[in-house]
């Protein structure tokens, strides 16, 4: 079940952040091909050199969060971030969307260094806010029509049942995950950072006053 849009017909305003989201992540991912394992290296977030050196290595926590281990790393959180971003953005306005989305970053990842802050496994990649994204999305349009690829058809589901799937996924996958990760070392999706942003998505959808209903358009 893949997702390729959604309802933008209540969207009231072009969703300028989302775009500009999408066109930093995509330059930071033509940079890291540029210079190569030496950028990755400094510029990923290392959860054991963090806790070396806080202070000196946090900057880390926000360039990662543009950074892709691949191009289809890349391509599937930008489609997600697409389709679901600019609803978001629509409901809370384009400063506040801003902010959510870094902090609902921030905060998947440190739930994925809860899980292991001695890992000197580098940690790149947007899903973690994505995922707050879909988080908040969820909250404020659970009943939204989203259209999913299922075999060769197209079906519209409604974003509970999408994104409920997505969120039992993370859950059953992040659960195996940390005892691979904290016992063998290696490396492969953040599972932990995909429900931590999740659960931060919800949360600061709520103080964001995402359930707020939205003035009204002028004809």
């Amino acid at each position: 079940m893949f997702p390729i849009g959604d309802d933008n017909s209540a969207r009231r305003a072009t969703p300028v952040v989302t775009f500009a989201l999408i066109a930093i992540n995509v330059v930071v991912f033509f940079l890291e091909l540029q210079n190569g394992n030496a950028f990755i290296e400094k510029w990923a977030f290392v959860p054991g050199r963090f806790s070396e050196n806080p202070s000196g290595d946090a900057v880390t926590l926000l360039s990662a969060m543009f950074m892709h281990g691949g191009w289809m790393h890349l391509g599937g959180n930008m489609l997600y971030l697409w389709i679901f971003g600019d609803n978001v953005e629509d409901r809370f306005g384009p400063v506040r969307y801003l902010l959510f989305y870094l902090v609902a970053g921030f905060a998947a990842s440190f739930a994925q260094y809860a899980v292991n802050p001695a890992s000197n496994i580098p940690n790149v990649g947007a899903s973690g806010a994505i995922a707050g994204v879909l988080g908040a999305y969820l909250l404020m349009f659970p009943k939204a029509r989203v259209d999913v690829l299922l075999g060769r058809q197209v079906v519209a589901m409604p974003a509970f049942i999408v994104l409920g799937l997505w969120v039992v996924l993370q859950l059953v996958s992040g659960v195996g995950s940390i005892a691979d990760t904290a016992q063998t070392e290696q490396g492969g999706v953040a599972y932990m950072a995909h429900v931590g942003g999740f659960v931060a998505g919800l949360v600061l959808g709520v103080v964001f006053g995402g359930l707020r209903r939205p003035p009204d358009r002028i004809a």
